[in-house]
């Protein structure tokens, strides 16, 4: 599909043009999400799980697809992509995806009641933005998306969860077959349509099944989203250091610090890849371990998250408490 897709963008003129911000130096073909999509459609159809919450997900990937689309080929406003957003996680909340209680240490339960459902909202407006935040290189998005869907499916495999098991199965084989092509150098980018895609359809995979959840549970989406969700985090604080809006676009996401520090296009994904599968990893091993084990898992990945960002100046040059404090502990 593909090559297909290609083709229709430029005849479209759905189109990247080269700019400020933009790492790329040639016009590129924008839709490459429309064919993850359609695989995933054709997939899922020939398929056709029986489960209530297929037909709510299908319809809420149709309405983000939608929204992606106009996007790239009219380039809405930030309000009406927030609002396509909003209409396809409701869509999936509606359908009885939703966290409803969180068992806390010794056997407690939080009945989240009614808060379960902002909560599950701003979790797939969040990730699915993250995603798209995150996709400025060749690669970059549809690789971390492919090592995200990969890792779903092993815990989905463990839990015996089959609807998440295929979904994440069948978008990983259509993410695959799409980064033979968007992999450096790129020939076509997924635009708008493929990053919101896969970030909606990661936020509702990395839910589907939590309905009861344990608090550390809870936390093993996001250890898996680890890298997506700390560059949007640091995002927002970067741009609160330096009194700028929260929406304000800037060329300081965790893959332009790693180019600015003289790292190449290709050696810069690959080394965010490594990351990515750590956090998958350390995921997973959340996923099955005891108390003492889940806390120093939890421990490990904010104190790795919290270097990196120091380290490669991901929100100013001089925000370095972490390495301040280990600066004074050596000495």
């Amino acid at each position: 599909m593909t090559p297909v897709i290609k083709k229709l963008a430029f005849k479209i003129k759905a189109v990247d043009e080269v700019g400020v911000r933009k790492v790329h130096r040639a016009r590129m073909a924008r839709l490459g999400g429309a064919a993850v999509y359609v695989s995933f459609l054709i997939g899922m159809l020939l398929i056709s799980p029986e489960h209530s919450h297929f037909w709510p997900i299908m319809l809420g990937g149709l309405v983000i697809i939608m929204t992606g689309l106009l996007d790239d080929i009219y380039a809405v406003s930030a309000s009406k992509k927030l609002l396509g957003q909003a209409a396809a996680a409701l869509i999936v909340i509606f359908g009885g995806i939703y966290v409803e209680v969180i068992t806390l240490p010794f056997g407690i339960e939080w009945n989240l009641g009614i808060w379960g459902l902002p909560l599950t909202f701003l979790w797939i407006i969040g990730i699915t933005n993250a995603i798209n935040l995150i996709d400025g290189l060749d690669g970059l998005a549809a690789g971390i998306s492919a090592i995200v869907f990969a890792s779903i499916s092993v815990l989905a495999i463990m839990g015996g969860n089959e609807l998440v098991t295929v979904m994440s199965l069948v978008l990983l084989a259509g993410t695959l077959g799409f980064l033979i092509f968007n992999f450096h150098p790129a020939t076509i980018f997924m635009g708008d349509t493929g990053s919101l895609f896969l970030g909606f359809m990661i936020a509702v995979l990395s839910l589907l099944g939590f309905k009861t959840v344990t608090l550390f549970s809870l936390l093993v989406p996001v250890v898996l989203l680890a890298v997506p969700i700390a560059d949007t985090l640091f995002s927002i604080l970067r741009r609160y250091f330096n009194k700028k809006p929260i929406s304000a676009p800037d060329k300081s996401h965790i893959h332009h610090r790693l180019l600015k520090l003289g790292f190449s296009h290709k050696k810069t994904v690959l080394m965010i890849y490594g990351l990515s599968i750590f956090f998958s990893v350390a995921a997973i091993m959340l996923a099955q371990s005891t108390l003492l084990i889940s806390i120093f898992i939890v421990i490990t990945v904010v104190i790795t998250v919290e270097l990196l960002a120091e380290l490669i100046g991901l929100v100013h040059k001089d925000y370095r408490p972490l390495l301040n404090m280990i600066g004074r502990i050596i000495k």
